[in-house]
């Protein structure tokens, strides 16, 4: 039996945003980040290893309010905070 455990944060961008390897640019707010990590079994402490991170997209859509989630890499997630928090950083156009 394969232990998991799982963590819930909120990211927030000040501007629209891209993440790597998607076309698609988001617009700024907050986000939902959750985090899937499994229990790495056969070491002599206690580690677990991340097997998914997925981000909350909300939109609407014909007067609803759709919660889709996108696997993302969370360095790309990473490097997209950096971006948003440098004042030189270039504009999506």
């Amino acid at each position: 039996m394969t232990i998991s455990r799982m963590s819930q944060k909120t990211v927030t961008f000040q501007h629209p945003f891209q993440l790597h390897g998607r076309g698609e640019i988001f617009p700024a707010g907050s986000y939902v980040v959750d985090t899937t990590e499994e229990l790495v079994e056969g070491v002599s402490f206690t580690v677990y290893r991340r097997v998914a991170t997925q981000l909350h997209m909300k939109s609407r859509q014909h007067g609803m309010l759709y919660d889709r989630l996108l696997d993302i890499n969370p360095i790309d997630l990473d490097f997209a905070l950096v971006q948003d928090a440098d004042p030189d950083r270039p504009a999506h156009h």
